[in-house]
C-alpha cells in the first residue's frame, strides 16, 4: 500500500510557459525577462510567491526514452522559462488586473510564445520531502501529458498517490505538484504575441523535481527506479517533458517583494 507524503501547502498557483523571441540572441531576452519584466509582475498586488524557472539552452529532454511516450522534446514547442505565480487566495487576480495589463503590454518586449496553465484552487501541492540541511542545487521540470482515455480523476490520483511517493523515496530535496485545469486561451491572450496550443500539444500537470546537485540529478535519470517508474506512467501519460532547469529565481515571497531575487 503506497504510503501519503505529507504536503506543507496547497496553493493557488498558475504557471506561464514562456519562449523568448529569435530575432536577438537568447541570452539577451533571458536578461530582460530577469530584469525590467521581473519588476512589472513583482508589482502585481496579491502574490504569495512568484518565480522565475529558468531552462538550459538546449533541452532535448532528461526522461528516458519509453515506449509509447514522448520524451524527446521537440525543439519547435521547447520553452525557455515558466514563470510560477502562487496566490495569496483565489480572489487576488482580481487585485492584480491593473499590473496585469502592464505586463501584458510589456510581453512584445521579450517573448513570442507564452501559454498560460492555470489549475483549481487546492490542486497545487508542495511537498515537505527534504532534510533539515538539505538543499537544492539542481533541478528538473516535468511536464505530462495525460493519455487519450485516461480520466481527469484517474490521472490526478496517480500523480498523488503513485508518482508523488515514488519521487519521495527516490530522495528528490524538493517536490511541487500542479494538475491543470483545461487549457483556455483567453485567461492569458496578450497582443501581439503568440498562443497557439493544439489540442494534442497541451499539458496537464507538471512536477518540479529538486536535487542536491547535477550528479544526483544525473543519477536519477540514469537509475533503473526511473525505468520502473516510466512503465507504470506510460499508462496515464503519451508525453513527459523534463527539462533541465538552470535557475530557479524567487522575486516575491511569502507576499513580500524581496530587494533581490533569491536563487
Amino acid at each position: 500500500m503506497t504510503t501519503a507524503i505529507p504536503y506543507t501547502k496547497k496553493p493557488f498557483a498558475s504557471s506561464i510557459l514562456l519562449r523568448v523571441r529569435t530575432d536577438q540572441p537568447r541570452q539577451i531576452g533571458m536578461e530582460y525577462w530577469k530584469g525590467p519584466h521581473s519588476k512589472i509582475i513583482s508589482a502585481t498586488p496579491g502574490f504569495e510567491e512568484y518565480r522565475q524557472i529558468h531552462l538550459a539552452a538546449t533541452n532535448s529532454g532528461l526522461w528516458p526514452a519509453t515506449p509509447g511516450v514522448e520524451t524527446t522534446i521537440p525543439a519547435d514547442r521547447r520553452i525557455d522559462g515558466v514563470a510560477e505565480v502562487t496566490f495569496q487566495s483565489a480572489l487576488s487576480p482580481l487585485f492584480g488586473r491593473k499590473q496585469t495589463r502592464l505586463a501584458y503590454k510589456d510581453e512584445i518586449n521579450v517573448f513570442r510564445r507564452t501559454l498560460l496553465y492555470a489549475g483549481p484552487p487546492n490542486s497545487t501541492r508542495w511537498y515537505d520531502v527534504a532534510g533539515p540541511s538539505e538543499k537544492t542545487g539542481a533541478r528538473a521540470l516535468v511536464y505530462l501529458r495525460k493519455r487519450e482515455g485516461v480520466g481527469t480523476g484517474a490521472f490526478r490520483r496517480y500523480i498523488n498517490d503513485e508518482l508523488v511517493p515514488a519521487f519521495a523515496r527516490a530522495g528528490v530535496s524538493e517536490l511541487r505538484t500542479q494538475v491543470f485545469m483545461p487549457w483556455n486561451e483567453k485567461l492569458w491572450d496578450t497582443p501581439s504575441v503568440a498562443h497557439d496550443n493544439p489540442t494534442d500539444q497541451r499539458f496537464h500537470a507538471s512536477l518540479i523535481l529538486g536535487f542536491e546537485d547535477g550528479a544526483a540529478r544525473a543519477a536519477f535519470f540514469a537509475g533503473e527506479e526511473i525505468t520502473s517508474l516510466s512503465d507504470e506512467l506510460s499508462g496515464f501519460a503519451s508525453a513527459v517533458h523534463a527539462y533541465d532547469v538552470s535557475a530557479a529565481l524567487t522575486y516575491v515571497e511569502d507576499g513580500v517583494i524581496l530587494p533581490q531575487y533569491q536563487e
